[in-house]
């Protein structure tokens, strides 16, 4: 039997986090599919990496100010598109910013960002592969080991439609 052979795709997108009393806040991007996840896209041609997740970051989420922190991992999978099985590759970026304030970008399909805290990023990130950027970028903000995340059930996963605390979602934690 013969393999249908992979189209490669590179992407670069960051993890983006803001320190909020002392503690780091996560930023979370929720896509058309209620999935949540991190910004992230295409690279232009003969753009390097880092500068396309910036660049990313900055049209997805509506961020003006982010320091690059560093390289966090290079995660790869394969899906089908419109028939064609598609190998993607993509860079993340561990990135700072002092903004609080969001706008989705909403033509590209971004319904939401939300900043959350590690523990509830972990609960609430829609795939496997993220999960371990996440807990990289903990890893190189705190200098220690990020704690183990406690498992949750798939269709539990990506559900942050509603405020942690049960109360529905405020302007500002939805945009």
């Amino acid at each position: 039997m013969t393999r249908a052979r992979a189209q490669r795709e590179t992407s670069a997108g960051g993890v983006v986090y803001r320190i909020d009393d002392g503690a780091p806040l996560f930023l979370l991007i929720r896509d058309s599919y209620a999935n949540w996840g991190f910004p992230k896209g295409h690279l232009e041609s003969g753009e390097r990496a880092e500068d396309a997740a910036l660049r990313e970051v900055r049209e997805e989420t509506g961020l003006a100010e982010l320091e690059l922190r560093g390289a966090i991992d290079t995660i790869d999978w394969y899906f089908r598109f419109r028939g064609r099985l598609i190998h993607k590759v993509c860079h993340f970026f561990l990135m700072e910013t002092t903004q609080a304030e969001t706008a989705p970008q909403r033509a590209e399909g971004i319904t939401a960002c939300q900043w959350v805290p590690y523990g509830a990023a972990t609960e609430a990130v829609s795939y496997g592969n993220a999960r371990e950027v996440l807990r990289h970028a903990y890893e190189m903000i705190s200098g220690a080991r990020a704690p183990a995340p406690t498992p949750t059930p798939e269709p539990m996963r990506g559900q942050l439609d509603l405020a942690f605390d049960g109360r529905e979602p405020s302007a500002t934690e939805e945009t």
